[in-house]
């Protein structure tokens, strides 16, 4: 009689689940924000992100044909999430170059440096656009335009708030809740509609491709903070519509290789970026704190995942 019984190495949990299949959603999810980047600020929103995508693509075809590698992951989508990503934290002013040398550092450095997909200790795209910060600190935060045919230079909600005084210089400026939302305000292509990022978080929630817990304990944390300080209702819903919040919370800090992996951990890097950014965005002199927020607690993940690892049942502690 043939032995029906197959013995193999973990895991044993099948899924029908692939890097393409999680990339896909994400792409999704992304969309209806990336397209009303395009909708508010034109033709140059849709070439930066060409440009980013092409430059993420070809760096890692490159790269991994250099390497010598058995497969080119190229068609897995992550290199194009990547990009996408990275575009939605550039303002629209900003040269072809800037795209093209962020995806490149991204994917080339941050990346496949460690190994590739699934071996990078930070989110890749957050890396780049703290590296292009720190190298054109002018191009990256000191061209925001307003929405529109007639752009005019002004200052993001949360950089009028920083510099005016609070939360009546954005009432003398005419930008109210409605603006944040929709996303007719200044600011990069992808931070400016929260409405849009949220509908697309909750469509990765349903899809189960992030869980709840980095989310909700990021941005429970930040509201709860300005509360707590004494912020007005209205002031605590800017915060939390204004500037890469959305973006940050639902599609970086949730990263699968950067972020913890057990559910308490979880919720502990959550509330960490939220007391970062907290800090960051009212005692710091920059204005958006979601950046170095994410990155400072992508570096002590894997230290937060050692000490909430679940116990393993039946353990027994050395004599």
């Amino acid at each position: 009689m043939k032995n029906k019984l197959i013995a193999s190495s973990s895991p044993h949990i099948r899924s029908n689940t692939t890097t393409r299949t999680v990339m896909r959603d994400v792409l999704i999810a992304l969309a209806p924000a990336a397209l009303a980047g395009i909708y508010f600020f034109g033709f140059g929103a849709a070439k930066i992100y060409l440009l980013a995508i092409a430059s993420a693509v070809v760096t890692e075809y490159i790269i991994q044909k250099y390497m010598l590698k058995t497969t080119v992951t190229i068609n897995d989508g992550s290199a194009v999430i990547t990009a996408v990503l990275l575009s939605m934290t550039l303002p629209v002013t900003a040269p072809w170059w800037i795209p093209v040398i962020g995806s490149a550092f991204a994917i080339g450095i941050v990346k496949q440096a460690f190994g590739g997909i699934g071996s990078n200790f930070m989110n890749p795209a957050l890396a780049a656009r703290a590296f292009m910060v720190a190298s054109w600190p002018v191009i990256m935060t000191g061209s925001w335009v307003t929405p529109g045919v007639d752009a005019v230079s002004t200052a993001t909600p949360l950089g009028l708030m920083k510099e005016g005084g609070g939360f009546g210089a954005l009432s003398e400026a005419g930008v109210n809740l409605t603006d944040l939302l929709i996303g007719n305000v200044a600011g990069c292509l992808g931070e400016t509609s929260a409405l849009l990022l949220i509908l697309g978080g909750l469509y990765l929630l349903w899809k189960g491709v992030i869980s709840w817990r980095i989310p909700v304990a990021y941005i429970g944390t930040v509201g709860i903070l300005y509360i707590v300080t004494g912020a007005a209702m209205s002031e605590v819903l800017v915060q939390l519509a204004a500037g890469g919040l959305m973006l940050g919370a639902f599609f970086m800090a949730t990263d699968y290789v950067s972020s913890p992996v057990t559910p308490k951990g979880r919720i502990i890097f959550g509330i960490g970026c939220g007391i970062l950014t907290f800090v960051i965005r009212k005692f710091g002199g920059y204005p958006e704190g979601v950046l170095y927020s994410i990155l400072l607690m992508n570096v002590v993940s894997p230290l937060i995942d050692r000490y909430t690892i679940p116990k393993v049942f039946g353990e027994v502690k050395k004599a």
